[in-house]
């Protein structure tokens, strides 16, 4: 998915100048990776409230247009966030052009769990991690990776190798070649018995 924001050139730095932006209603923000120097700019604060209302906006390529310099395709690697308002404060948006291989967390949907056979009979299911680092070029990040449990037994998991990775998505946990980075995401517990 991909979403188009409009940022500003930033030509003061410090704390006092990033005080003076926010009383503004603008967001700072620094652009910074792929070899090239880092951009400090700055965006509408109701713009930004209203992107990350959409939770995709963490796992998508952002196309900016920088009103006084260049075009810049990214993705969000940080936020920062008031700690009385919750208000966010600053970005860090790392460039994602389309030969850059970047590193991201993506959460994990699950889909099919009031029909999968182990809790039909009365087990528990535990979702064990709801997120997974994955590696890969920009243009191929999902902005979440399926995952179906409508099969599951009771006293079964899934892991990691069993999730069906998009093509050029690689799971960063699975490129150690160790059995134990192998971890499940999702279990179901066997039912208790009566008497």
């Amino acid at each position: 998915m991909s979403q188009n924001w409009t940022a500003e050139i930033r030509t003061e730095e410090g704390k006092g100048a990033s005080r003076r932006l926010r009383q503004a209603d603008k967001v700072p923000a620094i652009i910074y990776g792929a070899d090239k120097p880092a951009v400090s700019v700055s965006f509408e604060k109701n713009f930004i409230t209203h992107a990350f209302e959409n939770i995709d906006t963490f796992n998508s390529v952002i196309d900016i247009q920088v009103v006084g310099g260049e075009a810049e395709q990214v993705v969000v690697k940080d936020i920062q966030r008031h700690p009385a308002s919750n208000m966010i404060s600053h970005i860090d948006l790392q460039r994602a052009g389309t030969s850059n291989i970047i590193t991201k967390k993506v959460p994990l949907a699950f889909v099919g769990q009031a029909v999968a056979p182990g809790v039909k009979i009365g087990g528990l299911m535990s979702f064990l991690q709801p997120t997974v680092e994955v590696r890969c070029l920009a243009k191929d990040l999902p902005t979440a990776i399926k995952v179906d449990v409508s099969t599951m037994e009771a006293g079964g998991s899934l892991r990691l190798s069993e999730l069906n990775m998009p093509e050029g998505v690689i799971l960063t946990a699975l490129t150690h070649n160790n059995s134990d980075y192998d971890q499940a995401v999702v279990s179901i517990t066997k039912p208790k018995r009566k008497g």
